[in-house]
């Protein structure tokens, strides 16, 4: 995917620019980031992207991090019933 379709808005261009950012701001970023998405647009392809372009040469950023933490697939949700759902342990 192009740089300019991964990161339509240079936010997280952006976020590797700023000295001192700290994790919850670049959290925050990504959050403004995944909502300037277009509708449609392969979201892990532009993750994959974003981090080619800037991770090697930021591999401490804490948006580094970020990215990385977004293409991992959320664990399954664990259901619990029954009796233990309604008591709890």
């Amino acid at each position: 995917m192009d740089l300019r379709q991964a990161d339509p808005k240079g936010l997280v261009r952006e976020s590797y620019r700023i000295e001192g950012i700290t994790l919850g701001e670049c959290r925050s970023i990504f959050m403004d980031w995944a909502l300037s998405l277009p509708l449609g647009a392969n979201t892990p392809d532009a993750l994959r992207s974003l981090l080619a372009e800037y991770a090697s040469g930021n591999p401490g950023h804490p948006m580094t991090g970020v990215l990385e933490a977004a293409l991992t697939a959320p664990e399954a949700p664990k259901r619990r019933g029954g009796r233990a759902a309604r008591v709890g342990l």
